[in-house]
């Protein structure tokens, strides 16, 4: 089998005393016929620590990290790859607890296999001998494109709570179907998230998310539907999972509150996933509040930092989301008359590309209706002519600066206040932005100063 091996680990694999096998993702991936570009590079063997430090030692892999506790050394090549190598174990947890509490170092594939997730990713390829050892069948699996537990779906879920959302994440990345028993098995462990840390939840959302990289254009949609099908939505996100089953209005919805939220990310850029995810956050509070949806987009922004901090995302990830929630509305019936477009166009300039695309994604969602968005032309015709004209978009864009007011005897907090009105000026016509125009300008409005 021509298994394409990394020439470091071939290098590895030789100096090692023990065999050495690749395992997981890279070995499910490569007889799924899918590009290893993405490879997570996990290997494994019965050798102790020591030996494989002494192995790196002879072949040039850099150390970078060991955990003797658990018989794992981080690698890394000359060229920046990077390798876990973990030792043949058999693990003990605590129910739910990510961390097993006890952990049996073992010669016995067959019970390395068995502390495993999914039997897809318990395939082993022998670097040396170039042959597959398969101890759960898992070859059966990946060619079915089915994710079946390593042994009953209650005890694999009920060991370790993250791999309810290693399940919808590994759904979205592979395109592979878990079978009937692992949703059930998931579902009734669904409450174990509450124990995961949010550090890792978050990751494996991130990697859900973005799961096109490495999959087809549906795999985020298809692990967000894992998530509400075993019930792990409504404990991580029990804001957006309460709009399942609320209606909307039929004339410009199909799907229900959550359902539309879930196909707004089947329709938007990687770059706004969490804010197309979060956008109708504040939807199922209002309507239950208020018996309506009028107040969505403010509390939708709220909701949406309140989420992403629990999560413990980064905080101009946070801020970006919250932003784009809040702003997502804005002309949303067309009758913004075009001098207020012009003015919430400059304030929130370097965000328009953003949120272009999710005003896109969020029509788009309504009805499956891939047709640009009414608003988005609208807008996008309004800065067109903003940018012929030369409209300015920021304060360094005018054709004056602080300079030139102080020569005209305008200094201090003056000096901020007279550019603003400069802007807000140029902001109706691009033209007006020459210099003898603003001076001009700024003398009306210093005789008119009170």
């Amino acid at each position: 089998m021509r298994f394409p091996v990394p020439h470091a680990l071939k290098l590895f694999a030789e100096a090692l005393p023990r065999p050495l096998y690749l395992v997981g993702g890279s070995v499910r991936d490569f007889l799924a016929g899918v590009p290893l570009t993405h490879a997570d590079w996990d290997i494994c063997s019965p050798a102790t620590e020591e030996e494989a430090l002494a192995a790196a030692g002879q072949t040039g892999l850099r150390v970078r990290a060991v955990y003797r506790n658990t018989g794992t050394v981080r690698l890394q090549d000359a060229e920046g790859t990077e390798y876990e190598y973990t030792r043949f174990r058999s693990d003990t947890y605590v129910r739910g607890i990510h961390t097993p509490v006890a952990i049996d170092f073992t010669d016995d594939i067959v019970r390395d296999a068995l502390r495993r997730d999914f039997r897809a990713n318990a395939v082993y390829f022998d670097i040396a001998a170039g042959q597959l050892c398969d101890p759960l069948d898992g070859v059966r699996d990946i060619r079915a494109k089915v994710l079946r537990t390593v042994a009953p779906a209650e005890k694999v879920f009920g060991e370790d709570g993250l791999r309810l959302v290693r399940l919808a994440r590994q759904t979205a990345q592979t395109g592979f179907s878990p079978d009937e028993a692992c949703i059930a098995g998931a579902a009734r462990n669904a409450a174990l998230i509450r124990d995961i840390a949010p550090e890792r939840i978050f990751r494996e959302m991130e990697l859900l998310l973005h799961a096109d990289a490495r999959a087809d254009a549906n795999g985020p949609y298809r692990g967000l539907h894992v998530l509400q099908k075993t019930g792990v939505l409504k404990e991580l996100l029990p804001e957006l999972a309460a709009g399942e089953g609320m209606a909307q209005r039929a004339d410009f919805h199909n799907y229900d509150v959550l359902e539309h939220s879930l196909r707004c990310v089947l329709y938007s850029p990687p770059s706004v996933r969490w804010a197309a995810l979060l956008h109708d956050a504040g939807k199922p509070l209002c309507f239950l509040r208020d018996g309506n949806f009028h107040a969505h987009p403010q509390e939708g922004a709220r909701i949406a930092q309140d989420v992403l901090s629990r999560l413990k995302a980064p905080k101009k990830l946070i801020s970006f989301t919250a932003r784009l929630v809040a702003l997502h509305m804005r002309d949303f019936n067309l009758q913004m008359k075009e001098s207020k477009v012009r003015r919430e166009i400059v304030a929130d300039y370097a965000l328009l590309p953003a949120l272009f695309a999710l005003r896109q994604a969020d029509f788009s969602a309504c009805k499956d209706d891939l047709s640009p968005a009414p608003g988005v032309v609208k807008w996008q015709r309004i800065l067109q002519r903003m940018r012929g004209e030369g409209v300015p978009f920021s304060l360094k864009e005018l054709a004056v600066n602080g300079s030139d007011l102080a020569a005209l005897g305008i200094r201090g907090e003056r000096t901020g206040e007279v550019l603003g009105e400069l802007l807000a000026y140029c902001i109706q016509d691009g033209r007006r932005n020459t210099r003898a125009a603003l001076v001009k300008h700024i003398r009306t409005l210093e005789r008119n100063q009170p």
